[in-house]
Order: structure tokens, then sequence, then C-alpha cells
């Protein structure tokens, strides 16, 4: 992960020159718990300015880092770091408390997060991802191995969102997976169970023959409907 993080620094460097700012890693990975099977880089590069030339500069960069398992690095300006939290403050808030400087200035650390919106996000989040559960589960229903993977795939986002969930509540919420859904069971009622198997099967601690799929998608689908209901409750 470090040498291909420093590749990636290098790289942008020889692109940008002075015109980069920084680059931050985010997530997961800047708090030690990635996992490579199933973890992202996330990365942000601040730039003094994006514009056609700077998108086409990032090109190649963009290509090759896809290329390694990774989503596209965000290309951001100074202002829009300053003025998008409204707009994004689940990201940006996990930016401000998990990240680390690979290269330049540390913008990160300052971001002021607009709670006006957060709940909202936080349940738009949760019923966006479980509808695009339903949707992908469908495809694979048939095809156990599929029906697997796609769970396992999802289980990260979920336990991103139930933190958030959880901060909405006035929890403090810890990062770590297994410590959030153990949180969200004591603060929601959820039953740990379904997600516990799958972070268990991430981690290789037990086989794929040992996960019934479609039953597990049934509880799963079913506790990440609790914890949007917790959320929706806040709003009344």
């Amino acid at each position: 992960m470090e040498r291909l993080l420093t590749q990636l620094v290098d790289r942008l460097k020889k692109a940008y020159g002075d015109r980069l700012k920084s680059v931050i890693l985010y997530g997961s990975a800047a708090a030690g718990d990635h996992h490579g099977k199933y973890s992202d880089l996330n990365v942000v590069c601040v730039l003094a300015d994006v514009t056609p030339r700077e998108l086409g500069e990032s090109t190649a960069i963009v290509r090759w880092w896809r290329e390694k398992g990774n989503p596209s690095p965000l290309l951001l300006t100074e202002e829009e770091i300053r003025d998008s939290s409204d707009c994004f403050p689940i990201e940006f808030h996990d930016i401000r408390e998990r990240h680390r400087v690979l290269y330049g200035e540390d913008f990160a650390s300052g971001l002021e997060i607009d709670k006006r919106f957060y709940r909202a996000q936080v349940e738009h989040d949760l019923r966006a991802k479980l509808l695009r559960l339903r949707q992908r589960a469908a495809g694979v229903l048939g095809d156990a191995t599929l029906l697997r993977t796609l769970l396992a795939e999802s289980v990260s986002t979920f336990c991103v969102l139930f933190r958030h969930a959880l901060l909405l509540h006035g929890v403090d919420a810890g990062y770590e997976k297994r410590e959030v859904i153990e949180q969200a069971r004591e603060r929601f009622g959820t039953d740990a169970a379904p997600f516990l198997k799958l972070l268990d099967l991430r981690e290789e601690k037990i086989k794929p023959r040992d996960i019934e799929p479609v039953s597990l998608l049934a509880d799963y689908m079913k506790q990440i409907q609790t914890v949007i209901d917790a959320v929706d409750r806040l709003e009344k």
C-alpha cells in the first residue's frame, strides 16, 4: 500500500508541479483499517485550479489508479474544500476525522461541517445503498457465489453509514467496523450476526460455504431498515 501511495504522489507531482497543493489519503486506509481485497485507497488532490487542462493531465494517472482497484482521486480546489461541506457532510466529516497527508498542506483538519443537511444525507445514503443492494441482489440471487461477494463488498459501506447514524444519535461512535456494529446493536436494537458473518468472510475467518446467502440477505436488509427507521425518526 505504501509503495503504491508513493507512486501516486510522484505521478501527481510530475503532472501538476506547483499547482498541486496537497494529496490526502482518507477513510479506512488512513485509520489503519484497510483490507486489501475489499478496501479502497481514497485520495483527495487539492489543486490551484481544476480546468480541462488539469483533467486531461490526470487521465493517465486516473486510469492507472483505477486499474489498481481504487476509485478515481477527487480533484478539488482550495475554495471547493471550504465551500462544499454543506453538500457532502458525510464525506467531509470522514475526511476531517480520518486522513493522512501524503504531500503538501493539511486542508482536512480545519474543515467546517455544516450539520443542517447531515441527517438528510445519512438517511438518503442509507436508503439509496439499500435500494442498490436490492437491485443488484435481484440479478444474482440464483448464484450463491456472486451473492456472497455482493454482500461482502457492501458491508463496509453500511458500517460507515451506521457510524454516522450513531453520531446523529449522540453516540461517541468508534471507527472499527466490529465496534460500530456492536454500538448499533446497543443503540438501535439491531442483530449483529449478519454483519459479523460478512466481516468474518471478508477477513477469511470463515469459508464461503459457511454462509447461506439468501437467508443472510433477508436478515441483513431487515437490520439496515431498522437503522434507517431510527434516523428517519430524528426528523419527527
